[in-house]
C-alpha cells in the first residue's frame, strides 16, 4: 500500500551533503543526538536517512531501560528516529521486532522500520541563515511515546510526549498486538484501511480536501504535539538550531503511560 508523504518532506529539499574518503564519511560538522530509553523495558532505536543523506548510528542498536546513547549525524543531515520494540535477534526469523522493524536486522543499515511506529523526523542545517526542523508524526501510527528537545533547554524548542497511552485507547480495528493479545502498536487509519480519503492522496491530496477524521481527532487528543495526519494544521513542526538534541522513549511515567 502507498503511505503518505513524510510531512517534513513538504517543508525541506533533500540535497547530498556527505562524501567519502577511501571509504570512510568525512564531515566538517556533526550534531550530537543523546537517545534515552525511559521506559520499564530495553528499545532498539533506529535511524533511516533520506535519499542522499549517511547512514546514522549503522542505522539501529540496543538500549536497556534506564540508559542514554549518544550517536552522532551530520550538521546538515535529513531522516528519521524511531523505537522498535520487543526485538529478538537471536533466530533468522523475520519480523524480529514487534513494532518498527527493519527486516529483520539490528542495525537497519538505511532500511525504513515497519509501521506503525512513533517517528522523530529531522531536518538539519548547518548554515544558519537555513531553518533547521524537526517533527513527531503518528502519521504511520504509534508504538509507543517519545520527547525531542534541544539539549540548551528552551520550551519553543521541545515536542512532549502524550498525555494519554494509545495503545490502552487504540480502537480495535487499528491495533496490533503479540502472541499474547496485547496490545504494543496502534494503526492510523491510513495504515489499517489504506483508503485515499484516510491517506490524503489522488482527489484527496491537498488540505483543502483532506481533513481531520475520527481517527487522526484521537490521535490529537491523545498526543497534542504531534502530526496526527499529512495535513495537520497549524503544522507542528519545531525550528530550532543546536549543536545537541535529546530525543527521550517514553517520557512520561504516569500510571503505565510508559508501558506497551
Amino acid at each position: 500500500m502507498e503511505l503518505p508523504v513524510s510531512p517534513l518532506l513538504r517543508y525541506f529539499p533533500i540535497v547530498l551533503c556527505s562524501f567519502y574518503v577511501a571509504g570512510r564519511l568525512v564531515q566538517a560538522e556533526t550534531v550530537a543526538f543523546y537517545l534515552t530509553n525511559k521506559c520499564p523495558f530495553p528499545v532498539w532505536p533506529a535511524t533511516a536517512s533520506n535519499t542522499g543523506y549517511p547512514v546514522v548510528a549503522d542505522g539501529g542498536f540496543y538500549l536497556p531501560s534506564g540508559k542514554t546513547q549518544k550517536i552522532h549525524a551530520p550538521a546538515t543531515w535529513a531522516g528519521r528516529i524511531w523505537a522498535r520494540t520487543g526485538c529478538d535477534f537471536s533466530s533468522s526469523s523475520k519480523p524480529a521486532c514487534l513494532t518498527g522493524d527493519c527486516d529483520g536486522r539490528l542495525e537497519c543499515d538505511g532500511v525504513i522500520g515497519l509501521p506503525p511506529a512513533t517517528l522523530v523526523q529531522v531536518a538539519l542545517q548547518s548554515d544558519k541563515s537555513k531553518p533547521s526542523f524537526y517533527d513527531i508524526s503518528v502519521v504511520d501510527g504509534y508504538n509507543l511515546p517519545i520527547s525531542i528537545s534541544t539539549k540548551a533547554a528552551s520550551p519553543s524548542c521541545s515536542i512532549p510526549g502524550c498525555t494519554k497511552n494509545m495503545n490502552r485507547i487504540c480502537p480495535p480495528e487499528l491495533r496490533v498486538t503479540d502472541d499474547g493479545g496485547e496490545v504494543v502498536a496502534c494503526k492510523s487509519a491510513c495504515l489499517a484501511f489504506d483508503l485515499d480519503v484516510f491517506c490524503c492522496r489522488n482527489a484527496y491530496g491537498s488540505p483543502e480536501k483532506c481533513k481531520p477524521n475520527v481517527y487522526s481527532k484521537m490521535f490529537k487528543d491523545a498526543c497534542p504535539s504531534y502530526y496526527s495526519y499529512a495535513y495537520d494544521s497549524p503544522p507542528p513542526l519545531v525550528s530550532c538550531s543546536s549543536k545537541e538534541y535529546i530525543v527521550t522513549f517514553c517520557p512520561s511515567r504516569w500510571g503505565d503511560h510508559s508501558l506497551m
